[in-house]
């Protein structure tokens, strides 16, 4: 009986140690597959808090607090100019809100280049610089690139007049009617009374409102007076500033330049005044000098 028992003892203790032993081993296998399977995971996104709207904005529209939420944010994908603070998006709460400067999705992003600063509206005084000043300019579908100009384009300002002939003209230089470019890259913010860039038609506008400084205020006001203005639409890639281009007639047409006339020298005349009572009498002599 005893022996009996012994061997059943000893062979409940050999289970149970070949249990524990299967027991490690899985426990051991499962570790290593996870920790394989946690190496092979990329590295975790990186996020941070932005404002994006919760709902969809149109140009001009006041932005309130309730029109925008706090989301997270892949921060390797973070555009630049978001809001993270309240207290950066609205200094002073629903006191003073920003208004839409363009068209906003649900879901999109603030960002500082869509929205005017605090209890600003949508005008064109949000868009001048330091030191920057709005200038209007009158086109017609010829001038004006047949419609296709929207806030934010930029162009360059060709002047169209006559210049006529003037006693300082020298060979070579250009006469009568002239083309000459005279203002490059110059920045629309407004088409006719629109400033908004999301214009979606084209349409034939009657002025054309740029950001200029003081000194192109007065070029541009001048040529305007003197000639007519056209405007050429400048590529959204292109960073070459055109260099200095003047065209006239004769050089549109290949025609050589007329020669410029001297004066003919003058012969000098020289005179004596005799005074006979009231009268002045001047006679001619040789010029002795």
């Amino acid at each position: 009986m005893r022996l009996i028992f012994g061997l059943v003892l000893i062979l409940g203790v050999a289970l149970a140690g070949f249990a524990v032993y299967m027991a490690k081993s899985y426990i051991q296998n499962y570790q290593t597959a996870l920790e394989q399977e946690r190496k092979s995971r990329p590295d975790p996104i990186k996020t941070v808090d932005i404002y994006v709207a919760t709902r969809t904005l149109e140009y001009g529209e006041r932005i309130l607090m309730k029109d925008v939420k706090s989301v997270a944010f892949p921060q390797a994908s973070l555009p630049e100019g978001t809001f993270s603070a309240e207290e950066d998006l609205f200094p002073k709460g629903d006191e003073e809100p920003r208004t839409a400067l363009r068209a906003m999705e649900k879901g999109e992003a603030i960002l500082a280049v869509k929205v005017t600063a605090p209890g600003q509206d949508a005008g064109i005084s949000s868009k001048l610089g330091r030191g920057m000043r709005a200038f209007a300019i009158k086109v017609d579908s010829t001038s004006g690139v047949s419609g296709f100009l929207r806030p934010g384009d930029r162009v360059d300002v060709y002047w169209t007049g006559n210049i006529g002939r003037g006693n300082m003209r020298t060979e070579g230089d250009s006469e009568g009617d002239v083309t000459k470019l005279i203002e490059t890259g110059v920045q629309l913010i407004a088409v006719d009374q629109s400033a908004n860039s999301d214009m979606a038609e084209a349409s034939i506008a009657r002025t054309v409102t740029v950001v200029v400084r003081p000194e192109q205020v007065a070029a541009l006001a001048q040529a305007q007076a003197t000639g007519r203005l056209t405007l050429s639409l400048v590529g959204t890639q292109d960073d070459i500033v055109a260099e200095r281009i003047e065209v006239d007639q004769r050089q549109l047409l290949g025609l050589s330049a007329a020669p410029v006339e001297a004066e003919a020298p003058r012969a000098e005349i020289c005179t004596v005044r005799t005074r006979r009572g009231a009268e002045v009498i001047e006679t001619p002599i040789p010029c002795t000098n």
